[in-house]
């Protein structure tokens, strides 16, 4: 599972990391956190035009959708799509085929179960460096406006040690590409068989992680705010570590 991501960079910093232009900043909002649920537009690489960054939302509705009802239905059931099923569910088969994107980050949030506590985790890279997530992505046209709607969904893969610690209720993680793979991923000439093998655990030791507080669970706070992702010390025995 991954529901949130800090997607705190502006325009240059996605320009320069990945050689690129950003025709569409003025759409674009920086945040510490987005959360799927929320339908957030987020910057994205697509296949297809991956001199570009495109801007998606979050929530994949795949191109065989037929109503407005339908679509509202199934972009809740589809923030993220399994490695494992990822070529022969109905609902990303294509996409992996043919729309592949990268999904740049600074970080993520997952929730590590101790007892009856949730205690919220930041995740980053350990070059604190722009990393990118594997994604897939759709376009869909809302037939009763002709508009045509962009969406991404992105993938998830078991758990590495790090993450099988911090996410111990699901054990898993984004599947996150290196930056030797990040090109390949959205160039439409990798073959699916070489695409799904990039679909993997990174190794923990690119990962840093720290508690942070409960602010990033309070529903009605403003988590637009370095405060989301600063380290914070729980006072529980129960903390795995």
């Amino acid at each position: 599972m991954c529901f949130s991501v800090n997607v705190n960079l502006v325009k240059e910093e996605i320009e320069e990391r990945y050689g690129v232009n950003f025709p569409d900043k003025y759409r674009y909002e920086p945040s510490y956190y987005y959360h799927a649920s929320g339908l957030p537009e987020i910057p994205v690489l697509c296949s297809g035009d991956p001199g570009i960054v495109s801007i998606l939302k979050w929530g994949l509705i795949p191109s065989w959708v037929k109503t407005e009802a339908e679509a509202d239905e199934i972009r809740y059931k589809t923030f993220n799509a399994r490695a494992e099923t990822i070529d022969t569910k109905p609902s990303f088969s294509s996409s992996f085929i043919s729309r592949r994107c990268i999904i740049p980050v600074k970080g993520f949030f997952e929730w590590q179960h101790v007892g009856r506590e949730k205690i919220p985790w930041y995740i980053y890279s350990s070059e604190n460096e722009i990393f990118a997530i594997a994604g897939i992505w759709s376009e869909w046209v809302r037939s009763s406006t002709g508009e045509v709607l962009r969406t991404f969904s992105i993938i998830t893969t078991d758990a590495n040690d790090l993450m099988a610690e911090i996410h111990n209720s699901k054990k898993r993680m984004p599947a996150i590409l290196s930056k030797s793979e990040e090109k390949r991923w959205i160039d439409l000439s990798l073959t699916s068989s070489d695409a799904f093998q990039m679909l993997k655990p990174c190794p923990s030791d690119q990962l840093k992680a720290h508690t942070i507080s409960p602010l990033v669970s309070n529903k009605s706070a403003n988590k637009n705010t370095p405060e989301v992702i600063k380290p914070y010390n729980y006072q529980s025995d129960n903390l795995l570590f």
